[in-house]
């Protein structure tokens, strides 16, 4: 039976140790908590939810709310990539977070500041309600 190790462990093992990068290994973890009024928000309308800085490697994300959203769909990411960080889905579950977190980028250092959104699709949201939406990254 083989013993392996993955990359940072690799990287600790070696001699001499080639340190890994702090938001790797030992880096803090920073959270955007953002709080969304739902007031009956329109298809295709989007929602800006967090500023991630350059550098920053997100480790996931998590949805709570108090209303469900019916048949509403909500997608998380960016400009020209709304469902980078989640795909466009139907979110029911009440006062339960729930974690997401898409895509190969998720751990890997933004080259460049992000704006991350929520994008609306199938119905508009609830005319009333509290949605939240908490994005844990780590950085240098």
């Amino acid at each position: 039976m083989a013993a392996l190790n993955g990359i940072q462990m690799a990287r600790i093992k070696a001699s001499p140790i080639d340190y890994p990068d702090v938001a790797d290994v030992g880096g803090r973890v920073r959270v955007f908590n953002e709080k969304i009024t739902l007031a009956a928000q329109a298809t295709s309308d989007t929602i800006a939810v967090a500023r991630l800085p350059k550098g920053a490697r997100l480790l996931y994300g998590m949805l709570t709310t108090d209303t469900s959203l019916g048949t509403s769909t909500v997608a998380i990411g960016i400009a020209g990539s709304t469902a980078k960080y989640r795909a466009a889905a139907v979110f029911t579950t009440l006062n339960t977070p729930t974690l997401f977190g898409a895509g190969a980028g998720v751990g890997e250092p933004l080259t460049a500041e992000e704006e991350v959104i929520i994008t609306i699709a199938t119905a508009a949201l609830p005319a009333s309600g509290t949605l939240r939406v908490m994005l844990f990254f780590s950085i240098d």
